[in-house]
């Protein structure tokens, strides 16, 4: 008894061994997709690869680039949703009812919030379709009214409260949701730096009177 008591301790041993080889192997893999997306979103996003659409195909690279670039964002996201679905994945947590209704509604008021924040910009510059059909790009404004005078970023804000208020999670799911956190929060600190070599002393006002992502929270600044 005392060595049929052995091997299954070591069997289940091995099998633990072999789940865990499976997750690391799974969040190594997302990991890996997800940085390459922020890498190849971020490349296709700076102003060096909208000088080289430019001067490869004049007017008519810029007129397609921003929709294009939409596309491209979205599409190239499917490799890493085709992972989540394919690899091996356990269930971290499910919220139970009633309590997932507020999860679902909570969703819902960001989605809602999120097209205010796109309508309180150029929509169709956003999109891509002014450029399109008109073939220029409105003067870049900084907007600072409605949901802009909460934060600077509502938009970013609004995605980070979505995936995170999803009901059902799992290990694929974290790592994907953790990873684009991360590029979120690190594409904002990009951003402001772009918006600050465009605005100047306008958008430095602005920063310093209202909060990056969160309503209300500020960090002291050394003087």
């Amino acid at each position: 008894m005392e060595g049929w008591s052995s091997c299954l301790r070591l069997g289940r041993n091995d099998h633990s061994k072999t789940e865990r080889r499976s997750i690391e192997l799974n969040i190594l893999w997302l990991t890996l997709a997800v940085l390459a997306w922020g890498i190849i979103h971020s490349i296709t996003a700076s102003l060096i690869a909208k000088e080289w659409a430019y001067r490869a195909f004049g007017d008519t690279g810029l007129r397609f680039y921003r929709l294009g670039y939409n596309i491209f964002s979205v599409i190239s996201f499917v490799p890493v949703l085709w992972l989540m679905a394919v690899l091996p994945d356990r269930a971290l947590y499910q919220i139970p009812s009633p309590w997932v209704y507020l999860s679902l509604a909570g969703q819902i008021a960001v989605v809602l919030l999120l097209l205010v924040g796109v309508l309180q910009t150029d929509t169709l510059s956003f999109v891509g379709l002014r450029q399109l059909f008109e073939g220029k790009e409105r003067s870049s404004q900084l907007v600072i009214h409605g949901l802009y005078r909460w934060v600077r970023h509502p938009l970013y804000t609004a995605g980070l409260l979505f995936i995170w208020l999803t009901p059902v999670m799992s290990d694929n799911l974290l790592v994907v949701i953790i990873g684009a956190s991360i590029y979120i929060v690190v594409g904002a600190l990009f951003e402001e730096r772009k918006l600050e070599r465009e605005f100047g002393v306008a958008y430095a006002e602005y920063k310093a009177a209202t909060p990056m992502l969160i309503p209300g929270l500020f960090f002291p600044r050394n003087k």
